[in-house]
């Protein structure tokens, strides 16, 4: 089974979503029982909902996060992962300090869908909650074959 981990900063908003969605590309398409997908945050606080604006622009986009419950991220999760997708270049950054081993796994979204290493800005510091969905999903949907190219390498590896 191939394992990919969603990142962002409180696990609560940006990662869930990205999370919910890219489970969603993999039961469009039949390939649910193969992966297993997952979120943390780099500062999370342990069991806490979705953000109530993440739930709502979640639903907008047909997706349900409604029983999600924060995680923080741990060696553990980083180790059994094949690809690990960030939101922020820090989030980068900070797990390639702390958790050297996994360096190899770990990708901005905007990084592995385009090539370039953007940012998708936290919505709760920012209030562009809806632009940050869109860009999840935009970015999920249109690159959902480069994210599980670059997974399946990493699981081969």
């Amino acid at each position: 089974m191939t394992t990919i981990l969603f990142i962002c900063t409180a696990n609560r908003y940006r990662s869930p979503i990205a999370a919910a969605c890219f489970k969603r590309e993999l039961s469009q398409r039949q390939l649910e029982q193969a992966w297993e997908v997952q979120s943390a945050g780099t500062w999370a606080q342990e069991g806490l909902p979705a953000m109530p604006d993440a739930i709502m622009y979640a639903r907008q986009f047909g997706l349900d996060i409604r029983e999600h419950r924060s995680r923080e991220v741990t060696a553990q999760m980083l180790d059994a992962a094949d690809l690990v997708v960030v939101m922020e270049r820090d989030h980068k950054e900070a797990l390639q300090l702390e958790f050297q081993s996994s360096r190899h796994k770990l990708v901005l979204l905007t990084e592995v869908v385009e090539g370039i290493p953007n940012d998708i800005d936290d919505p709760v510091r920012f209030a562009k909650s809806d632009q940050a969905v869109s860009e999840i999903c935009r970015l999920i949907q249109t690159g959902f074959e480069k994210i599980c190219a670059a997974a399946l390498r990493g699981a081969s590896g």
